[in-house]
């Protein structure tokens, strides 16, 4: 089973995002990636932050926990404790071939926190759900966990 660990990165009443083009399809992700063998989730999140962003993060809370089928996918929040945002240098802007529609783009951009709801395609969907829940009522003290697929 693969893990993937992302990052919810908020600052000025926006959120970091990653824009994909690809496929033919446009829409945008949290940023994160595969937990490399021997790292734990939360050092993932740390390097995906710096690889895809940019910037370097610490670890505030695990926020969500959410299973699609064969993977899992677990998201911390996060700050900002240095880097430059958009200087991202991973392979995902080094190896990829944005002439390549099976590749495509990938643009760090800030999203206001309040746009969340005008887009249908950020995902995990539920992920934005909190984040916009997240404003009003606070963050849940334990990772909320959901199963894709199922209500």
């Amino acid at each position: 089973m693969r893990i993937r660990a992302g990052v919810v990165l908020i600052e000025d009443d926006r959120v970091a995002l990653i824009e994909r083009h690809r496929a033919g399809l446009d829409y945008y992700v949290f940023p994160g990636g595969g937990v490399d063998e021997g790292e734990t989730q939360e050092q993932a999140a740390i390097r995906e932050a710096l690889e895809e962003l940019g910037v370097e993060v610490a670890i505030r809370q695990k926020v969500a926990v959410i299973h699609f089928g064969q993977s899992t996918q677990v998201y911390f929040l996060v700050e900002r404790v240095g880097g430059e945002f958009g200087t991202g240098a991973g392979e995902e802007f080094t190896d990829s071939d944005p002439e390549d529609p099976q590749e495509g783009i990938y643009i760090p951009i800030w999203m206001p926190i309040d746009d969340l709801s005008q887009h249908e395609k950020v995902y995990p969907a539920d992920v934005a759900k909190m984040l916009l829940k997240a404003r009003t009522a606070g963050w849940p003290e334990e990772p909320i966990e959901i199963v894709e697929g199922q209500g």
